[in-house]
């Protein structure tokens, strides 16, 4: 029996590496996935977007029931905290997204080997893979390879993970009880993200960073916004400090930080270490193979092949954002190429979101980018306090901040807090990719009562003839 070769072979099922076969699949080529989990997804589907946000939802609904309910005249008696329901919740809808791109595959008949995967080389035009698996050693072979192995969250050498005092995101995402006292390492959007799910089921929480400010790459203003609802809302920060030691004492976790010449211990009972996220390229053969490496990252042209002809590489392992639709844009462009299509990513026009309460999204440059660069700009900005939508759902924190070039009025970028920015922010995207301006935005209908029309009347401002405000 004739040798398989396949015509492509992917390692990592996430968004990127099931999204990249899928699209190959349906134009024509025979595909392979590796995937060491016996579940499909990769992170995002499986400890990262999908239980997160799973998570965010019932510990929001918890919190509306617990705060806000008697404020809409709907009297119920205290709501109690049902952890483990919560939880299996929480894995039903993993399960199911992950059963469906185990679906997807099988649809698109493309075959799926379970195992961790080491590239052995090029033989007669077909490079090797030779796959762990349960059952023992197997051997691939295909006519390229795509690596789409993901990132895993770095740890930090004065607090190293523990997996079960000091956790990442994989633990936070499963405890058994609400922390007394949880402590987060990172003010980004994992930190803040996990930090707001115990804080509403009743855990307090203190972040320390080690920056001035969180979030960096978001607009300012936006940052300090959500920064001081997080606070209102109990979340306690300390800006400008940085973990120096760890120890355990009394079921209590001993964390000593530095902020300036200032020392503290902070007792608390479990530790969040979100301070960033790692390329996972460990056990791929990529140094015997001689695949070019830049910061940890691989190397790709614009096909997203690396140094070595045949290879490829997209999402986490590449420059860029380490985010999920960045890397299923990226699978899908990456297939089409190979299938001699002239499609390209939009990375100036990649949406970064935070899905705290409220959420923040935004999408271009911030204000403090477009200074740096020395570019003119003109703010068109709209208070969600003047939403009727938002008046109706008493969640009037926030605005929608259009920024744009005072000639045309292209947009430059758009950032918006408030209640469903992680929506709202569709919008401000496909107008960004197909270089609309804020006229645009303004000549557009948008229905009412909405919380869409707030992004209406910013895109009135920028030229100061704003109605509603």
């Amino acid at each position: 029996m004739a040798e398989q070769i396949y015509d492509l072979i992917v390692i990592g099922a996430g968004p990127g590496g099931y999204v990249a076969a899928i699209r190959a699949a349906q134009l024509g080529l025979a595909v392979a996935v590796v995937e060491k989990r016996e579940t499909l997804g990769g992170v995002c589907l499986n400890e990262g977007c999908i239980p997160s946000k799973a998570l965010l939802d019932s510990s929001e609904l918890f919190a509306q029931a617990r705060d806000k309910f008697a404020g809409h005249g709907i009297a119920i008696d205290p709501p109690r905290l049902d952890l483990p329901r919560m939880m299996a919740r929480k894995d039903e809808v993993v399960k199911k997204l992950t059963d469906g791109v185990a679906f997807l595959l099988k649809k698109n008949k493309i075959a799926r080997v379970q195992g961790t995967a080491r590239l052995t080389g090029e033989r007669d035009g077909a490079h090797g893979v030779e796959v762990t698996t349960p059952e023992g050693p197997q051997q691939l072979r295909g006519k390229r390879v795509l690596l789409a192995t993901g990132s895993e969250a770095a740890a930090i050498p004065s607090i190293p993970f523990d997996g079960e005092t000091v956790v990442s995101a994989r633990e936070a995402l499963c405890f058994d009880r609400v922390p007394e006292h949880l402590l987060v390492v990172g003010a980004g959007y994992i930190g803040l993200e996990l930090g707001s799910v115990w804080l509403r089921l009743g855990s307090r929480v203190t972040v320390v960073e080690v920056l001035p400010k969180m979030l960096p790459n978001t607009d300012g203003q936006v940052a300090d916004t959500l920064m001081r609802s997080l606070k209102k809302q109990g979340i306690a920060f300390r800006m400008e400090t940085k973990v120096t030691g760890f120890a355990k004492g009394d079921g209590k976790a001993v964390v000593t930080v530095e902020a300036g010449d200032a020392k503290e211990e902070i007792v608390c009972d479990k530790v969040l270490v979100a301070a960033g996220r790692r390329p996972v390229t460990a056990g791929l053969g990529l140094e015997e193979l001689g695949v070019g490496l830049e910061g940890g990252r691989i190397k790709v042209d614009d096909n997203y092949q690396s140094s070595v002809r045949g290879i490829y590489a997209i999402g986490d392992l590449i420059p860029g954002p380490m985010l999920a639709h960045k890397a299923m844009v990226e699978g899908e462009v990456f297939a089409e190429r190979l299938a001699g299509q002239a499609s390209v990513v939009d990375y100036g026009f990649i949406p970064g979101i935070v899905y705290t309460w409220p959420e923040a999204a935004g999408v271009g440059g911030t204000e403090e980018q477009l200074k740096a660069d020395g570019v003119e700009y003109r703010v068109g900005k709209s208070p969600f306090m003047a939403n009727g939508r938002a008046k109706c759902m008493d969640e009037t924190e926030g605005f929608v901040k259009i920024l744009a070039t005072p000639d045309s009025g292209r947009v430059l970028g758009i950032h918006v807090i408030g209640p469903r920015a992680s929506d709202l922010i569709a919008e401000a995207v496909t107008v960004m990719t197909y270089g609309g301006s804020a006229a645009d935005i303004a000549m557009t209908f948008h229905a009412h009562p909405t919380l869409s029309e707030a992004m209406k009347e910013a895109a009135l401002d920028v030229e100061k003839r704003a109605i509603h405000a």
